[in-house]
């Protein structure tokens, strides 16, 4: 005696679960192939970011100086103020806000060829942009954002602010447009 529509077999001495068929899935291909950055890649492009603010940052301080006015590097922490280190941070948050809702790539991202993107490959939007620099901007919230991305959403290569604002960093490749060839002449 079988009952087969509750996908088990009935026998005088044991029950047997029969095994249900696996439904057959077939990938769909949308021809558009994103490749996630690394984290490594990404670190070294938020340094570059770094250094190059923090340079602009100290010719900018240098100017107040003269003016008697004092703004301590980040990393001086005997002189911490709530002024100085808001303009600093304020100066970051912006800094990412406004190039990364522009052409998706900072100085760093553009040096180590990778961009913020929307999770389906296009462009970000302003408000999209200051979302997913709030993470970066802050140190302290950098820290968290990065230790959960890394261990509460392994392999997804996603901080919390990259879910929060549903965007992606990819690698970007540069090559030429299609039908153009371009000729070196010799020197």
């Amino acid at each position: 005696m079988a009952d087969e529509s509750e996908g088990i077999r009935k026998s005088p001495e044991t029950v047997v679960p029969v095994p249900a068929e696996e439904p057959v899935r077939i990938r769909q291909d949308t021809g558009k192939t994103l490749y996630l950055a690394k984290w490594l890649t990404r670190f070294w492009a938020w340094l570059i970011d770094i250094i190059l603010v923090i340079l602009f940052l100290n010719i900018v301080v240098g100017g107040f100086h003269d003016a008697h006015v004092n703004l301590y590097p980040l990393w001086d922490y005997g002189h911490w103020e709530i002024l100085p280190i808001s303009f600093q941070t304020i100066f970051f948050f912006l800094y990412w806000t406004i190039f990364e809702s522009y052409k998706g790539q900072s100085v760093g991202k553009m040096v180590m060829n990778i961009r913020v993107v929307n999770r389906d490959g296009t462009k970000i939007h302003w408000v999209t942009a200051a979302i997913e620099s709030l993470g970066k901007a802050f140190l302290p919230v950098l820290c968290l954002d990065c230790l959960i991305g890394w261990f509460g959403m392994p392999g997804s290569k996603l901080r919390v602010f990259n879910r929060i604002s549903n965007t992606i960093v990819i690698k970007t490749d540069y090559k030429e447009p299609e039908g153009i060839l371009y000729i070196r002449e010799k020197e």
